[in-house]
């Protein structure tokens, strides 16, 4: 976030006319694109910027939930099959998902 931030304390002063630095100089030193820039450019001169990300905080929408977990974990501890059987079996989840859960709940043996 810092390059941004620099990216537009640089724009800042270019606008207010304390820099002689053209925008493709700007961008050399931020390492950001020309394009980029000029875009920052406007949401400046618009009251848009932001500099932090949307989607921070925000939690992932393929999240699995609780009570999926809870149900994975149960129906694990019923049935006596491989975790590899057990995620074809269940077919919903990814085998690295599947696996996670079951070894956060501390179900797997090590051999």
């Amino acid at each position: 976030m810092k390059r941004k931030e620099e990216a537009v304390n640089l724009i800042n002063k270019k606008l207010s006319g304390n820099s002689f630095l053209s925008y493709e100089e700007i961008a050399t030193i931020t390492g950001y694109h020309p394009k980029y820039i000029l875009r920052l450019k406007k949401e400046i001169l618009n009251n848009e910027i932001s500099l932090e990300h949307g989607n921070k905080n925000r939690k992932p929408v393929n999240t699995i939930t609780e009570q999926e977990k809870k149900y994975i974990i149960n129906l694990y501890k019923r049935s006596n099959v491989s975790i590899r059987k057990f995620c074809k079996f269940y077919g919903k989840r990814s085998y690295s998902c599947i696996y996670n859960v079951l070894k956060e709940a501390d179900l797997l043996h090590k051999k």
